[in-house]
């Protein structure tokens, strides 16, 4: 099995008003001819810099991120638009990236090792489908208690992380019956020398690895920092090891739906490179320039269903709960491995 490093976008959380909302409509108002009057833009750039945080070094700069807001601004209008009328399955928001390029966005999303890595390493077996499973319509593992709160990893490329701690939260949760929230931090500063990179990138697979020989401490013990540092690995504080790993089969979103059903929520990677991806406030994501195999962000599938007749995955991001459908992103399912979901998933043993 074949997979990148995957690195975050910095992560901040978004405006998840949909567009027939009237809040959305004093945000985003444009004319027929698709222009923003300067007043309109003046109110919206104060409100957004106000919710976010925003400062920046000089009069100048300011004026340029302005400007930048105000075209990204008409760019989720338009595309809210072909959403109004039913041309696709979900809607745009303003969120913290919203002052920024699409290639300044591509260079806080860079990072990736571009080569290809070999995971041969990791030890994973192979995930072997159930006989004679009825699968479930729905599945949604926050109702059955296997997923903790959405989290955020800021300005850390360690979505591989809060993938990995997402499946094994559940898997211990299956196991024991106790939720727990695990440590990201520890994930960044201590398994290195299995394969990871800490904030500049890693992999679920090799995290499991480390998980098997060193154990995990909790979030309370190792709180997250969003920042690579020493190593303060304290083994009187772990909690409990994983047995290994699980490889589900690349691509196979049966496979997929099998293990999510019947195992509990899944580590898997995908491309997330997409603006629209960045922008996502509600629905079903479906992007035809979403790539199967150019994966860049690790999420956890916590379910799936069905909604007017679109199938999708339920899948929680590392984003803020502000972000997304409070922090989750309803993204199509059968749909051709849709941004590359089924291309590298797995789950520890517990």
């Amino acid at each position: 099995m074949y997979a990148r490093f995957m690195t975050f976008i910095v992560a901040m959380s978004l405006v998840a008003a949909a567009p027939e909302d009237q809040s959305y409509v004093k945000w985003f108002k444009i004319e027929p001819a698709n222009e923003i009057h300067a007043t309109e833009i003046g109110e919206s750039w104060e409100v957004f810099k106000a919710k976010y945080n925003k400062q920046y070094e000089s009069i100048g700069e300011e004026a340029h991120r302005r400007s930048v807001f105000a075209e990204n601004m008409k760019k989720i209008e338009i595309y809210n638009q072909k959403y109004k009328q039913g041309e696709t399955s979900y809607w745009l928001g303003v969120n913290h990236f919203s002052d920024l390029t699409a290639e300044e966005f591509k260079t806080l999303h860079s990072g990736c090792v571009k080569t290809r890595v070999n995971l041969t390493d990791a030890t994973c077996s192979t995930f072997l489908p159930p006989h004679n499973v009825v699968l479930p319509d729905t599945v949604d593992w926050r109702e059955n208690g296997y997923v903790t709160p959405v989290k955020n990893q800021l300005s850390c490329g360690s979505c591989w992380a809060f993938s990995t701690t997402g499946s094994l939260e559940g898997q211990y949760f299956r196991k024991t019956g106790n939720l727990l929230s695990f440590s990201e931090q520890q994930l960044v500063d201590c398994s290195m020398s299995f394969g990871n990179n800490g904030c500049e990138g890693g992999w679920m697979d090799h995290a499991f690895e480390y998980i098997k020989q060193y154990g995990i401490e909790t979030e309370l013990d190792y709180p997250y920092t969003a920042m690579d540092d020493t190593c303060n690995y304290d083994a009187s504080n772990v909690v409990t090891k994983d047995a290994g790993c699980v490889d589900i089969e690349s691509g196979n979103e049966l496979a997929l739906q099998l293990a999510v059903a019947t195992i509990g929520p899944i580590s898997v990677a995908i491309d997330a490179s997409q603006s629209t991806f960045h922008s996502y406030s509600g629905g079903v994501y479906d992007d035809d320039e979403c790539s199967s195999t150019e994966l860049d962000h690790g999420v956890l599938v916590v379910g799936y269903g069905t909604d007017d007749g679109q199938d999708y995955w339920l899948v929680k991001n590392s984003w803020g709960d502000s972000w997304g459908e409070n922090g989750y992103i309803r993204m199509a399912r059968n749909n051709e491995n849709m941004c590359g979901i089924a291309t590298q998933s797995s789950y520890p043993l517990m």
